[in-house]
């Protein structure tokens, strides 16, 4: 902070902060905004705004701008000649051009899961690293422009070390209350279990933008600083005009420091213009001081801003809860882009998965020749620009999602070299295809589509621990047995395709069965499929389930779920598990989307951002006709709903919960009435009003209806302001029993009355909403509109404090499955398993969330705790840093590029502490942070988790 600007005692200081915020993909792709093509769409091009800042930061040491999009400067500065390069460092070292924010894109909060934005973080920082050393590295969130703020993101920005987040979308009640009553900037816990999680977090006064009337910028039309000898001279007026501003502005602010933005969307592509009215409006407004003003105005940056603040040694507001959902008006709830395109959530959830099975394959077979790591850093690179908060939203043009959709699936086939390079090393297949099938969710893949002779199925279990799953692979249909690696019969069934998914159009109908089998994986485990060449029968064909003609009821059951249905209806009834019985119910509805001209707040469509449905929901309550297939290891009820939506009901022998698989669309349009379809669950809990979120698949959040943490929320759109983001899991529950939905995707969710939860599956819109995107949501493919699947399970248990660990365990399993590599074989293969490090000592609620290369010789280890309340858990790591053949290990902040021994991070004070701050007060590492090396005993290696805790280590090889 010593680059800081001096600041004055008894005056307003007025931190000017330039900036433009650059969208990794929006209305144009990200490549058309970086090299500013396709400007009829939107007047964009990042290289030209990079290029000019540089050159004018270069002519007065007194100027500053910060960098937040690591993708954008990361493109540029590699393009940049050596001199250039060398100019950029010295700006950096001397902190006048400043990283802040500083992952690959700006994320969103609502839609994406932990695991992706530590993710992206890590490769962002890494990058300013490898590039500047520690003067590149950001120490505060800027994480402006999305669309309501999780806490989870607040406990990621504390476990990197970073003294605070500023943003700029909050709540229009919950914002006009805050300026009112000084509560702009706060200190926000942000865990329940986890200590040292405070931090402080500031709301931005008038959006992101430079204050009315003082847009420099050559795409805004406001007057420059006229200060010659002109007959149009405004010096006094535009002086005025800001002094005035500052003045109402800092009535909302506790200190005598405030920060004003300066930028918007893609400014300063000419930065000389910018640059050259502000240096006036400083010397003018700073000159007004000779006269009595007491305002002082620099230029600064937000850490250099949050610096200041910290010195004062005072006290702020506090916040516990998150900032969700947002509304922006009283028709215009921010809670449709929870769901919006859900196929495209899908598929990010897909690249995830790809990626972390990737990593750990790159570091089991030690992959790191040039090609190897340019193909994974592809893949990284791109689920890195997913996480940007208009892609993975789904509140970008469809062009861009297309184009989303082009780079994702191209960085995955580029990776699938990695996967096969890897495992032709870690099995004796030295040359098995291990080819992956991206389409198993409409049970087509390629390599089985004509013949399911002689496959071997190679799977990854992505885990710690040794995990349990069924496989489901398709076939055509004949009589197959499946062996393990020393040539025992795995059982296995065909089950049938529901025909609603062999009546889709695009869809090959080669095959119309799939075969599952129940494997046990530690790492990896090969299984041959072979075709008999005598008739074994394996297919009970359609069955009617076990009738009770008396209670009109049908039963599908095994030896640890039973699931009820009403046979007059077709619909669930009763659902016993786990030692409880409770009558649930499940439906699908449909709310109308609200179709306005957007004029004016009470004209608001529903569309892209916004969720505002026309009345409340009709459920769709026709008799659903059911075909009942009863396998040995595997029962589905197959459900036809209306000809656009259908279901599976599945249970597994062995596994305590029901998967529904539900089909929605084409979503019919022809009434000219957009649609936003739901599923809900119904039952007798009475859970008096509550019901619980998960923060980004981390920690669980209460829920109240109709209820925020600290304002009255205007709730005129009573249906979609109750709506919240379910990243990975809803719950509710009353003295003695719990249900929990657990997705595969990110959704909205709410439970509207007591008992029930829904979730938003599918919406199809034909009105924009008018906050930007100028399309409506109406997705279409294969010349209709979209279909999507996708699967939810549902957990019925005795009540909990929290989530339990049982609950957190299969969350895992759900966002990190067994990942799945065909090959053509005439014997099963085996593994080379002296090649595969020892997992064993980790403890039952012990994750491993990373295990990468962070370097040449580097491996980067993430271990969390799945407990959310209760015990420390300890193990000792010895085992598998002598595995990995690990010289010395050390310690890092979550993100992995910074020794967790050189935090030392602002501590802000709340008001209800009861401390009165005499000293500027600092949060350092929570723990002793892990230091070890071959020479030391295995005792060094002990690792401590608490309730909660992630904590990331690297070994040196």
């Amino acid at each position: 902070f010593q680059t800081c600007p001096k600041t004055r005692q008894n005056m307003i200081n007025v931190h000017l902060v330039p900036h433009s915020h650059d969208d990794v993909g929006w209305l144009k792709t990200v490549d058309q905004y970086y090299y500013g093509s396709q400007n009829s769409i939107q007047h964009a091009g990042v290289q030209y705004i990079l290029d000019t800042v540089v050159q004018e930061l270069l002519k007065d040491s007194s100027r500053r701008f910060i960098q937040v999009e690591t993708f954008f400067f990361a493109k540029w500065f590699d393009e940049q000649s050596d001199t250039v390069q060398e100019a950029v460092k010295q700006l950096v070292a001397e902190g006048r051009l400043e990283f802040t924010g500083g992952a690959w894109s700006m994320n969103d909060e609502a839609t994406v899961h932990y695991q992706s934005v530590i993710d992206q973080f890590n490769l962002g920082l890494k990058y300013l690293k490898d590039a500047f050393g520690d003067c590149g590295r950001p120490s505060v969130g800027w994480q402006i422009d999305p669309f309501g703020h999780s806490r989870e993101m607040a406990s990621m920005f504390a476990q990197m070390g970073y003294h605070g987040e500023f943003f700029a979308r909050m709540d229009y009640v919950d914002k006009k209350k805050r300026l009112a009553d000084l509560g702009m900037e706060m200190v926000w816990k942000s865990s329940e279990s986890l200590k040292n999680s405070e931090i402080f977090t500031g709301m931005l006064y008038n959006h992101y933008s430079a204050p009315p009337g003082f847009c420099f910028d050559i795409n805004c039309n406001d007057d420059p600083i006229i200060d010659g000898d002109s007959y149009d001279n405004n010096v006094n007026k535009r002086v005025s005009d800001f002094i005035e501003y500052v003045q109402t502005m800092s009535k909302s602010f506790r200190a005598n420091h405030v920060m004003v933005p300066m930028g918007d969307d893609f400014q300063y592509e000419d930065a000389e213009v910018n640059f050259k009215n502000m240096d006036k409006l400083i010397e003018y407004v700073n000159g007004r001081q000779s006269d009595g003003s007491r305002i002082n105005i620099f230029y600064s940056t937000p850490s250099c801003y949050l610096h200041e603040l910290h010195r004062l040694e005072q006290t702020w507001p506090n916040k516990t809860q998150d900032f969700f959902p947002y509304s922006s008006d009283p028709h215009s709830y921010w809670t449709g882009y929870f769901t919006s395109r859900p196929t495209q959530k899908r598929f990010e959830r897909d690249g995830n998965h790809f990626l972390q099975v990737v990593k750990q394959l790159g570091v089991l077979a030690n992959l790191t020749s040039d090609q190897q790591t340019e193909d994974l850093e592809t893949l990284s690179q791109t689920m890195g620009i997913m996480q940007h908060h208009d892609a993975v939203t789904g509140t970008e043009k469809q062009a861009v999602a297309r184009d989303y959709d082009r780079l994702l699936f191209e960085a995955i086939v580029g990776a699938e070299n990695n996967a096969r390079n890897a495992l032709r090393l870690l099995t004796n297949l030295t040359s098995g295809e291990f080819e992956s099938c991206l389409e198993l969710n409409i049970s087509v893949c390629t390599f089985t589509q004509k013949s399911a002779n002689n496959v071997i199925v190679t799977v990854l279990n992505p885990l710690a621990h040794t995990s349990t799953q069924y496989v489901r692979v398709p076939v055509p249909e004949e009589n197959y047995i499946v062996t393990d690696e020393k040539g025992r019969e795995v059982p296995s069934e065909l089950v049938p395709v529901p025909w609603q998914l062999l009546s889709l159009e695009h869809r090959p109908n080669d095959t119309q069965h799939e075969l599952v089998f129940q494997a046990t994986v530690e790492k990896i485990a090969n299984f041959y499929i072979r075709i008999l060449p005598y008739p074994k029968i394996q297919l009970r064909k359609e069955t009617t389930p076990y009738a009770d003609e008396e209670s009109n009821e049908l039963v599908m059951e095994n030896s640890l779920v039973k699931v009820i249905f009403d046979s007059e209806s077709g619909s669930l009834k009763t659902i016993e598990m786990n030692g409880v019985s409770e009558n649930i119910g499940q439906s699908f509805g449909v709310y109308k989307g609200f179709r306005g001209n957007n004029g004016e707040s009470q004209n608001r469509s529903s569309g892209a951002y916004i969720f505002r449905p026309d009345g409340d929901v009709e459920l769709l309550d026709e008799k659903m006709d059911l075909i009942f297939y009863d396998g040995t290891k595997v029962k589905e009820v197959h459900q036809h709903v209306n000809p656009w939506i259908s279901q599976v009901i599945r249970i597994y022998e062995g596994i305590s919960r029901v998967e529904f698989e539900w089909l929605v669309g084409p979503i019919p349009i022809d009434d000219e009435e957009g649609k936003e379809i739901i599923t809900r669950f119904s039952s007798n809990i009475a859970s008096n009003g509550k019901f619980y979120t998960d923060s980004n698949g981390r920690e669980m959040l209460e829920r109240d209806r109709n209820k925020r943490e600290n304002f009255d929320a205007d709730m005129t759109e009573a249906i979609s302001g109750n709506y919240y983001p379910v990243t990975a899991q809803i719950s509710l529950q009353d003295e003695t029993k719990r249900i929990t939905l657990l997705n595969d995707r990110a959704q909205g969710g709410a439970s509207l009355s007591d008992g029930a939860l829904e979730l938003m599956l599918h919406r199809r819109l034909l009105n924009d909403d008018a906050f930007g995107v100028g399309e409506a949501l109406n997705e279409q493919q294969y010349g209709t509109g979209l279909i999507a699947r996708g699967k939810v399970s549902l957990i019925l248990d005795s009540a909990t404090d929290g989530a339990n660990i049982a609950e957190r365990a299969t969350q895992q399993e759900l966002h990190l499955p067994f990942w799945k590599f065909f090959s053509k074989s005439n014997n099963v293969g085996s593994v080379n398993r002296n090649m595969i490090p020892d997992f064993s000592v980790f403890p039952r609620s012990v994750g491993l969330l990373s295990f990468e290369q962070y370097a040449k010789d580097q491996v980067l280890l993430r271990v969390e705790s799945l407990r959310s309340v209760g015990d420390v858990v300890s193990f000792n790591i010895y085992p598998l840093f002598e595995s990995l053949g690990g010289r010395k290990m050390w310690e890092t902040t979550l993100d992995g590029n910074m020794l967790l021994s050189q935090v030392r991070r602002f501590k802000f004070n709340q008001d209800s502490s009861g401390v009165d701050p005499s000293a500027e007060d600092y949060f350092y590492a929570p723990h002793k942070p892990l230091e070890a090396n071959s020479t030391l005993d295995a005792s060094a290696f002990a690792v401590t988790l608490v309730p909660m805790q992630i904590r990331t280590l690297i070994i040196q090889q």
